[in-house]
């Protein structure tokens, strides 16, 4: 199965519980109204889209229609899409040219940071980079062991301490251990505190003097996972990390078990950072980069 049936069938929720209404909506209607722009907005804000999201997709939506006097609802539609995808954006590629290039992946407990992290490195793997893991989040012994388990499923060189280890020696053994082994890319794993902002800003501020020192030219990314079950919540929790550290990307996982899937179009205009990695399963090739016509093509696509 290509990744755009996976992501189909991971969206199937989202797509059947409202854009299969929207689509229904659009065929409901033999011209474009008022009406017609309210019901969507209404699906909209249901699909965890947001009220402010919706408003402004229905606002340029209707601002469309007059410009190009459009009053066939299929056009509607279509128009409907472009704006959908140019609000998500593309997902812009990892910036990951220099050797080693670091990935610091961000991220409270339960959000699927750890199997993302092992996605990434296998996807990584895949395209011929060598990569090495660093277990920077030393504040739970479970963290370590299940990264542990990831790296040996992966086939990677896992760095790792002791728990309640300094995160940033983690690091710095990493990186030196990435120089000696000629590695690509070395993934990061952090903790994901929210309940003490001040603790996770201290630890993340020490790990990026420890890179910055180490690596000073090196390209950096720092990817905060989202769980999409969450729906609006996870919006709220992006806003949080976003003041605690300097998100380049966002990973959004469990898109598959949720109705909530309208969520990634006020993610991004909320934060203006780029999704950049979708899950759509649990299996270690159900995370793939981010695609904005493919994403939009498979919630609206009839079956």
């Amino acid at each position: 199965m290509g990744f755009f049936e996976k992501l189909k069938a991971g969206l199937a929720k989202t797509k059947q519980a409202i854009f299969k209404q929207v689509n229904d909506l659009f065929k409901n209607f033999v011209r474009v109204d008022e009406s017609m722009l309210e019901e969507l907005e209404e699906l909209l804000i249901m699909a965890d889209v947001g009220a402010a999201s919706a408003a402004e997709i229905i606002d340029r939506l209707r601002d469309e229609i007059r410009e190009h006097r459009i009053s066939d609802p299929n056009e509607a539609r279509e128009t409907l899409c472009g704006i959908l995808r140019e609000i998500v954006g593309e997902g812009e590629p990892l910036k990951l040219g220099t050797k080693p290039s670091v990935i610091l992946v961000i991220g409270v407990n339960g959000v699927g940071k750890t199997t993302s992290i092992a996605k990434i490195a296998r996807l990584l793997k895949s395209e011929g980079k060598k990569v090495i893991m660093a277990a920077a989040d030393t504040f739970r012994a479970a963290a370590i062991d299940q990264l542990s388990v990831w790296a040996d499923r992966v086939g990677v060189e896992l760095i790792k301490h002791s728990e309640g280890a300094d995160p940033a020696a983690v690091v710095f053994d990493a990186i030196h251990a990435a120089k000696k082994r000629g590695a690509d890319v070395l993934i990061v794993d952090t903790a994901g505190r929210l309940h003490n902002k001040k603790n996770l800003m201290e630890e993340l501020a020490k790990i990026n003097r420890v890179i910055a020192r180490e690596l000073p030219d090196a390209d950096r990314e720092t990817l905060l996972v989202l769980d999409a079950t969450t729906g609006q919540n996870a919006v709220v929790q992006a806003k949080e990390f976003k003041n605690a550290a300097d998100i380049t990307g966002l990973v959004l996982t469990k898109l598959d078990g949720t109705a909530k899937g309208g969520m990634v179009f006020s993610i991004r205009r909320e934060l203006g950072i780029p999704v950049k990695f979708i899950g759509v399963g649990e299996g270690m090739d159900d995370l793939e980069r981010f695609d904005a016509s493919q994403f939009v093509a498979a919630l609206f696509e009839e079956n």
